[in-house]
């Protein structure tokens, strides 16, 4: 039997979920689909500049985890650059941090508190 897939902590949902080139259409073949984990690594190590070990702190994973985790989302990112394609952001295996943690080193639990939104403070 398998082991259960372990449910990674989220701080909060991107505002929006498609992310690419102005003039290119929707064509499904041409879609990157990046998961809510992903998002959640490129937020916290690369905007909000918390190591790989401080990220899986936060996340409630191994750092291990983390690593892979960060280099897929690193690799889509890089395929969506360099060949001109969409990025969809959803699914995973995740939970959003309700906002009565203890301890959020991101500080967007915080913000859950009020309409449960969650922004980077690029306000």
């Amino acid at each position: 039997m398998p082991r259960p897939r372990k449910w990674r902590k989220v701080c909060c949902l991107p505002e929006n979920s498609l992310f690419g080139p102005l003039k290119v259409a929707y064509v499904k073949e041409q879609v990157v689909v990046m998961n809510i984990e992903e998002y959640e690594t490129i937020r916290l190590i690369d905007l909000q500049g918390f190591t790989q070990e401080e990220a899986a702190e936060q996340m409630k994973i191994a750092r291990t985890t983390v690593q892979r985790i960060y280099n897929d989302a690193r690799k889509k990112l890089a395929e969506s650059l360099v060949n001109s394609k969409v990025i969809k952001i959803e699914g995973g295996d995740y939970e959003v941090c309700n906002g009565l943690e203890p301890y959020c080193g991101c500080g967007g639990c915080q913000r859950h508190s009020v309409g449960n939104e969650c922004s980077d403070g690029l306000d």
